[in-house]
């Protein structure tokens, strides 16, 4: 007898199988803490594609910014921080894909943009949900596919200043705070 109308399927895809790659704990700690030294080299971030003009990496904000749950409280932050060119980027870079991946659910290309790392995610998630490309990232969770998307190192990356301490990043000591 046949438990499945018109057979089952030769070769179904196994729930067991692993398809993650383990990478060494040394190997991905060092992968991880060039990333973070990567979003202060201006060139890279640049070259990355981004549109910085006359801003100071590593960008660090006061803490207050995790509170911040409107989109245009957080575009406004971003405009007078200097990323203004980066955000008519990313509007403008939405893209609607040809073909079948139509068909099936990625309709939408978007572009990568800034990622603001927070010890505390009080409502800037959902702020940064809105604007296409700018992805919220807590420090706990950091990784190397959010520091580096497609391999490339250099996103451009916004710090909160408990951010910086957790991370152990040193701050140099005319390096200028910027407030909400």
């Amino acid at each position: 007898m046949a438990s499945v109308v018109k057979g089952r399927l030769a070769h179904p895809p196994r729930s067991e199988k692993v398809i993650h790659l383990k990478i060494n704990r040394k190997e991905r700690r060092l992968a991880t803490s060039s990333a973070i030294a990567y979003t202060s080299d201006v060139d890279a971030v640049r070259a990355r594609g981004h549109r910085v003009k006359k801003v100071e990496l590593p960008l660090v904000v006061v803490d207050d910014v995790e509170a911040l749950t409107k989109t245009s409280e957080l575009a406004s932050l971003l405009g007078k921080v200097g990323l203004g060119d980066e955000l008519t980027r990313l509007y403008r870079g939405v893209k609607r894909n040809s073909g079948k991946g139509r068909r099936r659910g990625r309709v939408y290309r978007e572009p990568v943009g800034p990622l603001i790392v927070v010890t505390n995610d009080r409502g800037i998630g959902k702020a940064a949900s809105a604007i296409p490309g700018v992805g919220v990232d807590r420090v706990e969770s950091l990784n190397l596919l959010e520091l580096a998307p497609g391999g490339v190192p250099g996103r451009l990356t916004v710090w909160t200043e408990s951010a910086i301490a957790a991370v152990g990043l040193p701050r140099e000591e005319g390096e200028a705070k910027i407030a909400a």
